[in-house]
């Protein structure tokens, strides 16, 4: 066996080398923190390579909106104004401001359709304002996320005005006599 000073005969392990400790820091100086050292908070961060997140979820709420406040209006106010045309509004509301329900028995069926309508578009709305708001916290197609809330909440507004209207004109059509 050998000491370490000479070569080692052939066929022996060599020993392991004896670890020197690593210098000590000089009184006063701070050490490095076990682990090293942490990256600083803000600091520079590689880009990510992913690619964008799809708006498949912000179109989609903005269709489901768009039914709720253009579909389903457009067709309650053809209805309404078939039912104006076949009630007119004497026999509908009083003189003291009462809606006289029995009126409307000739147009049961189309006023049930129309009822149809408003929870079916009150329904889809509903979903658009879901899907919008989780469009916009996702960043997954956020501007039609925001569109499609702000459709979704004005959707009841624009169901009972257009139907409020068309049932008027309906009534008007209904009660113009004839040109001649």
């Amino acid at each position: 066996m050998t000491d370490g000073a000479g070569p080692v005969p052939s066929g022996q392990v060599p020993p392991p080398p004896v670890p020197v400790p690593p210098p000590a820091a000089p009184p006063g100086a701070y050490g490095v923190p076990v682990g090293g050292y942490q990256m600083p908070v803000g600091g520079y961060d590689v880009p990510s390579d992913t690619p964008p997140a799809s708006r498949r979820t912000g179109l989609l709420a903005l269709v489901a909106a768009l039914i709720a406040v253009v579909v389903a209006p457009i067709v309650a106010g053809i209805l309404a104004v078939r039912i104006g045309m076949q009630v007119p509004l004497e026999s509908l509301i009083t003189v003291t401001g009462d809606v006289v329900w029995a009126a409307l028995t000739p147009v049961r069926t189309l006023v049930l359709w129309v009822e149809i309508l408003f929870w079916a578009a009150t329904a889809i709305g509903i979903l658009a304002l879901a899907l919008g708001i989780v469009a916009t916290v996702r960043r997954r197609g956020r501007g039609a996320g925001i569109t499609a809330m702000i459709l979704a909440v004005l959707g009841p507004v624009v169901f009972f005005l257009l139907a409020s209207v068309l049932l008027g004109v309906g009534n008007g059509m209904a009660t113009v006599p004839p040109a001649g």
